[in-house]
Parts: C-alpha cells; structure tokens; sequence
C-alpha cells in the first residue's frame, strides 16, 4: 500500500456560512441521510487507525467540510494527539485543513503553526465579489472576518494558501482579483470553477459559469500571472504550475488534471467512506472504517467501478491537440458520462492563447535560466 490521503469532514456540512453556490450543501440533499453531526473521538480513532495500518510512508489527513472548525479546537488537539499515540511505524504524517476562516482566531492560528498544519483558507478576493456569494448564517458578509483570519495566519507563521471559486461575477474580475491577493502578499493561490447543482443543467444559476466566461477568465489571469513571472515573481498558481510541470514531463498532482479518478478515501462524520468528495451520495458509499479495513473498502471501489467510468471520454477528446494538457478534466464536469467537458469550450480558448508562453516558460525554468 502506498501514501495514502485521506479527507475527514468532522462536523459534516455543518457550517457558520451559507455560500450560494455550496456544492456539498446540494449533496447534502441529494443522499437519505443529509447530515452525519460532528465525529466523536471514538470514530476518529478507529479511522486514524485503519488509514495508519495501511499505508506505507506517508499520510495525509485533510479535514474538510462543511466547515471542520466547527467541530471545535479541542477535536482538533485530540486528532493530533491520537495521531502520535496510533503512528506506531513512524510514518511522516501531514495534516491540511480547508476553512472558510470565519471562525479563526489567534488560539487556532497558534495550534495550525505549532502543529505544521497546512491551511487552506477560501477566499474569493476583494470584498464586494467574496460577499456576493458568502454570507454567514445571518445573511451578512464576511470578508472582514476572513481577512482577519489570513492576518492571524500570518501573524503567528502558519503555512496557508487561498482558494477562490470563480463564479461568473469572479470570471469577469480575474485582474482584480489576482491584483488584490497580490497586494496582500497572497502568492499561493487556487482557483476552482463553481459547480451547479447536481442534476441540473449548466449555467442556470446567478453565480453559474459558462464556457465562455471560464475561457476568458483563464486568458486574464494568465495575463497577469504570466507578467509577473516575466518580471522575476512567480508565485504559485495551482493550475498554471502544474502545466508547467506537465509541460516539463511531471504527472500533475491536482486531481482533476490526471485524466482518472485517484484513490480516495473521504469520511464523513461517522466513519463512511467515499470515493470523492463530488460523489458523497448513497450509491457511492464504500463502507465505514469503523468497521471496514482500507482493503475492504478498495474492494467495493472496484465493485462500483468509480475509478473505471472516469477513464471513459467523448468521442474525439483523446485526439484533440489539447488532450495531453486537458485529459478530459474533472470527471464531474462530464455528467452525464461519458460527455464532452462542460468547461470544454473555455480549454478550447485558453490553451492556443498561453500555450507558447507556457512552454516557455517551462523551458526557461528547466534550464534554471529564471522565470523566462
């Protein structure tokens, strides 16, 4: 068994802010049992028990939500704790956590610091596009408060990043966004497309991308990344970096760039597992580590075939020039499957448009002759 990855979501969807465009909130709704509570120590244990008996190297605990602060600092002190207490073999343990940073203050700030926690904290940029779709429970924004919580980040020397969804407000701002993140010190950034709900057709949502939109939001964000690179800063944008890796013969590491499903293991609060975080719905329900072996639950994976469909594209995708950098995309946005990317017409624009100066960039940077 190799490194594993595992994302724990220990309060379920439970969480302090009410984003218009929540993909799990949708899930939520679209399975028998929405909400799971929060995860008691007990099934902690037995999941960090399972997942440290298996793997081989490494692990990677990521929580997630919902929103997994809501599951309280001492949860928190506990997992870390039962991670030593379980880590017989000496295996190198990470711990990453996705937060929308509402609730943040300086005691969680101090524990992600002392305990190398890697924080990921969504933002979607400046004040007037983040509050237009994350309100908290009482319909006000909180930009103030995330900004808040990136300054006590910063303060006591915890490693995070920013995540911003892009929604079709975002695709029309992508320079003043990455100009605002960039005025505030914010160079590891991921940018994620929106997602409408789960059965419905694309693009009918206020907040809703069109392939069009998500096309020219790559090209202006290319722009900008791309200018400041030429100019000897670069920072870190997920996707862009790993095109340059691809470009430079390295397998990307974001899931949805690998052409196929990867093995994971997603647990909700009491224990059951899942192959992705996009498919936490009844029929893709694995088994529970409380009372199933990573084996076991590998099994029922290859049963259901989850890894398989992902490998089933359009017709045409795998001859299209832009197939080796594409690879189909995420497999979500191939609903109903296999299908053509929703998103296909945005790749379809941007690649022609920054490919020259990616691979120039990728030469550049494997020659270590600097950023161009």
């Amino acid at each position: 068994m190799p490194p594993i990855t595992v994302m724990i979501k220990p309060a379920s969807g439970i969480c302090n802010m009410r984003c218009r465009y929540c993909f799990y909130a949708d899930e939520q709704q679209n399975r028998a049992q929405a909400s799971y509570g929060l995860m008691s120590e007990e099934t902690l244990a037995a999941v960090l028990g399972r997942v440290l008996a298996a793997a081989q190297g490494r692990v990677t605990i990521a929580f997630q939500g919902g929103e997994p602060t809501c599951a309280g600092l001492d949860f928190f002190r506990r997992a870390v704790a039962l991670e030593k207490q379980l880590n017989t073999r000496g295996l190198r343990v990470e711990n990453a956590i996705q937060t929308n940073g509402y609730a943040i203050d300086d005691d969680w700030a101090a524990f992600f610091a002392q305990n190398c926690f890697l924080v990921g904290v969504s933002l979607d940029g400046p004040r007037e596009l983040h509050d237009q779709n994350r309100p908290d429970a009482a319909g006000e924004g909180t930009h103030a408060r995330v900004m808040r919580a990136v300054a006590l980040l910063k303060k006591h020397g915890a490693q995070f990043n920013v995540l911003a969804v892009v929604t079709a407000a975002g695709a029309r701002s992508a320079r003043k966004t990455y100009n605002f993140f960039r005025r505030n010190g914010l160079d590891y950034q991921q940018y994620i497309p929106c997602l409408d709900p789960l059965g419905q057709e694309r693009g009918g949502r206020p907040y809703s991308l069109t392939p069009e939109a998500y096309g020219r939001f790559l090209k202006d964000l290319f722009d900008c990344w791309y200018a400041d690179a030429a100019a000897g800063h670069l920072t870190y944008n997920r996707y862009f970096t790993n095109l340059v890796g691809m470009l430079q013969g390295r397998p990307p590491e974001a899931c949805g760039m690998l052409g196929v499903c990867g093995m994971q293991y997603v647990v909700e609060a009491d224990g059951s597992v899942y192959p992705c975080d996009f498919y936490m719905l009844d029929q893709w329900r694995l088994g529970n580590f409380v009372t199933d072996t990573v084996a076991d639950i590998d099994r029922r994976r290859q049963e259901l075939g989850f890894i398989q469909r992902s490998v089933r594209l359009a017709e045409g995708c795998r001859e299209c020039r832009w197939y080796p950098l594409c690879r189909g995309g995420c497999v979500r946005d191939r609903e109903p499957g296999p299908g053509e990317n929703y998103l296909c017409g945005a790749y379809k624009a941007f690649f022609p448009y920054a490919y020259p100066r990616l691979a120039a960039l990728a030469r550049a940077l494997q020659r270590g002759a600097g950023p161009v």
